[in-house]
């Protein structure tokens, strides 16, 4: 049997739990609609506010580690640089033209009450499934009072929150910021507040890095930088871990919407045996394009044949409970490591981090005609 692979997420229905994340590839009706055409069950609407902004023309930085390209990607870029009329129309024409498959918006304005419920009902008006509060962007707009300047506070959380549910007819999804010593708070605050549904991670706060020939940091904007976002696949243990600690909560008790690091069908399920009810895509789509759909549906697919499994729901949040505090752990538990004489190359690497690194449990001995480890 083929398993299904729809989801209904806060209400809201989807062909597969494959979104794109609110980010460069939702920044316009034509960017979404090869998405959907492409296979993506859903999508976040790049940030509109009431006034666009300027972007710098470099914004970008990567780290590469050991071969493999873009482990990590770090941003300047701020929210939408088109007007909101434009985005609002945009988004009107998409949700008509895909009526089966998600369509959130993700919001950003002024900490005003009248600002929030302008945007939360025009937005609303074009027909989209939900909005997405943006509380968590931490660079560029938390200097002027918004993103993770908000989410890092509970109380401006759940204060805007409940600004936007006195006027919302659609799901209302809180994104928070990993950029916080207890997510868990900023969590319960949204679900205090009313949210519909959560979404996380935002962005690592970042600085890429500097040119040591210039001395400039990375990306650089006629030679000086700033503060930026990090994501990519090396943010996946940081989101991982953050998921499930709202997935846990009893207090917060919403759907998941989970982010961060998602390049293969592996990662995304990861997200959802931890809680999530559908997973949100960006860097990896950056790197390879929106035919990288494909490679997760047929891996998820493959995935839950060989496990037997029908539908979303029968793995969903399984891990959850396996997530414990330290103090819980069986101490007497051992897992020891072996040498396989047969295949050891001799290149010493076990030897060295063991005896400079570790617990000097590995000898090494000199047998005839040749050196081994035993």
């Amino acid at each position: 049997m083929t398993p299904d692979l729809s989801i209904e997420f806060c209400g809201v229905k989807a062909p597969n739990p494959f979104w794109l994340a609110s980010a460069p590839p939702t920044n316009s009706e034509y960017q979404v609609r090869r998405a959907f055409e492409a296979g993506w069950g859903g999508a976040v609407w790049k940030t509109i506010a009431h006034e666009p902004i300027v972007n710098t023309a470099s914004r970008y930085g990567a780290v590469d580690y050991d071969g493999r390209k873009v482990m990590g990607l770090n941003n300047i870029e701020l929210i939408t640089d088109r007007t909101l009329e434009v985005n609002l129309r945009e988004i009107a024409t998409i949700k008509r033209e895909f009526p089966g498959h998600a369509l959130f918006v993700s919001l950003m304005v002024e900490s005003k009450r009248e600002a929030w419920h302008d945007i939360v009902k025009r937005t609303q008006d074009t027909g989209a499934d939900g909005v997405e509060l943006n509380f968590g962007c931490p660079h560029g707009m938390s200097e002027r009072g918004m993103g993770a300047a908000v989410g890092q506070v509970p109380d401006y959380t759940q204060m805007i929150v409940e600004w936007c549910k006195e006027v919302a007819t659609v799901p209302v999804m809180v994104k928070l910021t990993p950029n916080i010593t207890d997510v868990g708070a900023i969590g319960r605050a949204a679900a205090k507040g009313g949210a519909d549904a959560i979404s996380l991670i935002n962005t690592i706060n970042s600085i890429m890095g500097i040119d040591l020939d210039t001395l400039a940091p990375q990306p650089q904007v006629r030679g000086y930088g700033s503060h930026g976002g990090y994501c990519g696949p090396a943010v996946k243990p940081i989101a991982l871990n953050m998921v499930s600690q709202i997935a846990s909560d009893p207090e917060i008790d919403l759907p998941i919407s989970g982010i961060g690091g998602i390049q293969a069908w592996q990662d995304a399920i990861e997200f959802l045996l931890l809680g999530a009810g559908s997973v949100q895509v960006c860097t990896a789509v950056m790197h390879y394009g929106f035919r990288l759909v494909q490679q997760l549906l047929d891996g998820l697919e493959g995935w839950m044949i060989e496990k037997g499994l029908e539908r979303i729901t029968d793995f969903q949040g399984k891990s959850v409970e396996r997530i414990v505090d330290w103090a819980k752990l069986d101490l007497n538990y051992k897992v020891v490591a072996e040498i396989d004489q047969d295949l050891c190359i001799n290149c010493g690497l076990c030897y060295i981090a063991c005896e400079d690194g570790c617990h000097q449990s590995i000898n090494w001995t000199k047998m005839p005609g040749l050196r081994r480890l035993c």
